[in-house]
């Protein structure tokens, strides 16, 4: 009779009742588990066959949870979560160069980036988010602030063609990030793209020069696109040409290049973005609060377009809930369009898990759970009154459970929350007084 087969250690095994690995695309397995060994999914399969092969360090019970990859924010600007609530009920133009804009010139800071990133990385884990892409300055106070509560970021090299607390120009903010970017190299969880902030607020030099980095650096370029109508009206004005000719014009329509918003663009654009290779993020809740209007998602995945879905900053939203994000993306989908079988459960989660690794060139580290990929995984409670009964997870997930289910988290194997409570290396009672603290001197200074 042969020798049974010695167990091979593992550091834990996940056994929740429903495992929604996201690729193969809509499967949906029960009597699945996950093993995890240091920051890497091990294997993924039948339970029985899984505790058969592995003796894990901890078990991990999830008997009435879905097991899904970490959410991930694919647009934010996370240090704005201090200026939560200034300048609602204003449009884009008038609540930036009303209510941030000049607040940001007198507040702007490493305190101001590091204080206010912590407070979002504190609850963005607890909404199941493992991955944020922020586009803001200070990049190192951020990289600092997300490191330290164990998130993983991909830090924008932010530039903006006016001057700043942080550089004077175009050419001081790229310098800055670059160095920001070589000192970080080796710290896995952070990694860096090129963040030019708008068509309307980055010059024709400081494109092309982003565009000549981009090529050299192999680093993805996100931008803010067309959330306005007033956006191309004011291209034709000062430039003759619209953003998207602009952006051609200058080398940067093409594949690495992430548009975020989005909102207006005609038809023969959306083909043009497939064609090229561009790929998009959704921020729906932000759309619809500055009034921006109702981004074209269902065309765009019809025309090949990876996208992902992001927050905004909490300014603009005022949440960081990527669950919210799903919800509103399937909704806003159905009725713009007159249809409800648009943008069903399924290919929304996507938007948040595999399809944003997708948009963002990540798709070969995050997304879904399978081995070999990052241990970055979401458990979502489905045991209570108001989400029962559940027939349907994947739909419950979107239009039933929110972030508040969220039970456990880990990123890169390590669990960041767990039982519904944040593993802290700040605790709750210290972020909150950092918030009451920037609030108090927010209020001074806009007197």
């Amino acid at each position: 009779m042969p020798e049974p087969t010695a167990l091979q250690s593992a550091d834990a095994l996940l056994l929740p009742r429903w495992l929604l690995p996201m690729e193969p695309a809509g499967a949906l397995l029960t009597g699945h588990a996950v093993a995890i060994r240091s920051d890497k999914i091990l294997d993924v399969g039948p339970t029985d066959a899984l505790e058969r092969r592995w003796r894990p360090r901890e078990r991990v019970e999830l008997p009435e949870h879905v097991l899904l990859p970490g959410l991930i924010n694919a647009h934010t600007h996370a240090a704005m979560t201090l200026l939560r609530g200034i300048g609602d009920d204003l449009p884009l133009r008038r609540w930036l160069e009303e209510a941030i804009w000049p607040r940001e010139a007198a507040l702007m800071s490493e305190e101001f980036v590091y204080d206010g990133t912590l407070i979002a990385a504190a609850e963005m884990l607890r909404g199941g988010i493992t991955t944020a892409v922020d586009m803001y300055f200070y990049p190192e106070a951020a990289a600092r602030a997300f490191t330290t509560m164990g998130m993983r970021s991909v830090l924008g090299i932010t530039v903006i063609d006016f001057p700043t607390p942080y550089a004077a120009d175009a050419d001081e903010a790229l310098a800055k990030g670059l160095a920001v970017r070589d000192a970080w190299r080796e710290e896995p969880l952070v990694s860096f793209l090129l963040a030019p902030h708008a068509p309307y607020s980055v010059g024709d030099a400081a494109l092309e020069r982003i565009a000549t980095l981009a090529a050299q650096l192999d680093l993805p370029v996100q931008i803010h696109l067309l959330e306005t109508a007033q956006e191309r009206e004011e291209s034709h004005a000062r430039h003759g040409e619209t953003p998207l000719e602009r952006l051609d014009r200058l080398g940067l329509l093409g594949p690495g290049l992430v548009g975020v918003h989005a909102v207006h663009l005609t038809e023969s654009e959306i083909a043009l973005l497939a064609e090229r290779g561009v790929a998009l993020v959704h921020c729906p809740t932000s759309n619809m609060k500055l009034a921006s209007g109702i981004a074209a998602v269902p065309q765009w995945l019809d025309a090949g377009i990876a996208v992902g879905l992001g927050t905004d900053g909490a300014a603009s939203n005022n949440r960081l809930d990527l669950f919210q994000e799903i919800r509103h993306a399937a909704l806003l989908a159905k009725v713009s369009q007159g249809r409800a079988e648009v943008l069903p459960a399924i290919q929304a989660l996507e938007l948040a898990t595999i399809g944003a690794a997708r948009a963002l060139g990540l798709d070969a580290r995050l997304g879904s759970i399978r081995p070999g990929k990052a241990a970055d995984l979401t458990a979502v409670a489905l045991d209570a009154v108001e989400t029962q009964p559940c027939y349907d997870p994947c739909s419950h997930l979107v239009f039933v459970a929110g972030r508040e289910h969220v039970s456990d988290v880990w990123v890169a194997g390590r669990r960041r929350v767990a039982n519904g409570q944040l593993l802290l290396q700040e605790s709750n009672s210290h972020l909150t007084a950092l918030a009451q603290n920037w609030r108090q001197r927010i209020q001074l200074q806009t007197r």
